[in-house]
């Protein structure tokens, strides 16, 4: 899939940011998509039986990616309307060494929550793995049980959810067809522990340096499509010395952006919204290991990455394909809350990938 990029073109008319505050119905009976833009929690009532779509358009995934800027663990579930899969993986992030653990499945009968943001427990088997993923109001436990290579692998993990904690949830329609749209949650900031077992493998996460994201998507998308994501948590101290949960979502060149970007800073929970923001350089074909510097259009977004490992990933059977480099470095420059407060950010760990789909 080839595209040609040149950085801040599509800045030329800036995004409404339409807030939704109040339950909404995401699609009418007939599958029109008939919301559009942003929200704190997830507002947007989905129901999976009004989604009209092709074979492989409409996807539904749980996605937890826990680090500590060392090693990080994802957890996932996913589906289509033909299969679906649970998938572990455990990478160090200081060698490229991973563990993973796929199980697929036929058909469509798993189901999973419509909600990723209140409480919920998805819990399951699928060959030989047994998950749990359990939503409370104050914390989030995650389980997953297999066996890898003839080895046992065990993930326990439990996350806090801090009171009032924001998230960004996003509706992006599609030009191309008034029932395609992307619908995430991105949650972040949530303090996590617990541990990734698998033979020899026995690595400890602590709460003092290692955060959660989940990244729940529920979508009806077109065949071919191209991202970027990058989120960061931290723990980061102000100039009286109170120590402060800080963190980021930035998502783009998906879908159309002219109601809603799927950007925003997290300061204390709180979600600090601003707009679209761009890469400097294209990283692709073989940049992705040199600085990245993104910025917001509005300028409150204004960080740099200095990379230190690339997780590339390439899944091809043909009909579909994700091509990923998920890029982890160190981060720092500048943010600014809606009360025109700025934050330095020094040295700080987060990720942003680039992703090319065929699915």
């Amino acid at each position: 899939m080839e595209r040609t990029y040149t950085p801040f073109t599509r800045w030329t008319e800036k995004s409404k940011q339409i807030e939704y505050t109040r339950s909404t119905p995401l699609l009418a009976d007939d599958g029109t998509l008939l919301a559009k833009g942003w929200a704190r929690h997830n507002v947007f009532e989905y129901d999976r039986t009004k989604v009209k779509s092709g074979i492989m358009s409409r996807k539904e995934w749980d996605f937890y990616q826990i680090s500590d800027g060392k090693c990080m663990v994802q957890l996932s579930f996913a589906n289509i309307k033909v299969a679906g899969y649970i998938s572990c993986k455990f990478v160090d992030l200081r060698t490229g060494a991973l563990e993973e653990d796929m199980q697929l499945f036929i058909g469509d009968k798993i189901a999973p929550p419509p909600k990723g943001d209140v409480p919920n427990r998805f819990k399951h088997k699928i060959g030989k793995a047994e998950f749990d993923f359990n939503t409370m109001e104050t914390e989030r436990t995650l389980s997953f049980y297999s066996e890898h290579n003839g080895k046992p692998m065990v993930c326990e993990f439990k996350m806090d959810i801090p009171e009032g904690l924001e998230n960004m949830t996003t509706v992006l329609p599609f030009d191309e067809d008034k029932s395609r749209y992307f619908m995430t949650t991105k949650q972040n900031c949530m303090p996590c522990e617990g541990k990734f077992v698998c033979g020899d493998k026995n690595y400890t996460f602590s709460k003092e340096d290692t955060f959660a994201v989940l990244d729940w998507g529920r979508v009806n998308t077109v065949h071919n499509m191209v991202w970027y994501w990058g989120s960061g948590s931290s723990y980061i101290t102000d100039e009286k010395g109170e120590k402060h949960i800080f963190g980021f979502e930035i998502t783009w060149a998906i879908g159309n952006e002219s109601n809603a970007t799927e950007t925003c800073i997290f300061y204390d929970g709180k979600v600090h919204k601003f707009g679209a923001v761009d890469v400097e350089t294209f990283p692709k074909p073989d940049k992705y290991m040199e600085p990245w510097h993104i910025i917001s259009e509005d300028g409150r977004f204004n960080l740099t990455m200095e990379p230190f490992h690339d997780h590339h990933s390439d899944m091809n059977i043909g009909i579909a394909r994700m091509h990923s480099h998920q890029v982890h470095g160190i981060w720092s420059g500048d943010v600014t809350l809606d009360d025109g407060t700025k934050l330095e950010i020094k040295d700080m760990y987060a990720f942003c990938e680039y992703v090319e789909n065929r699915w």
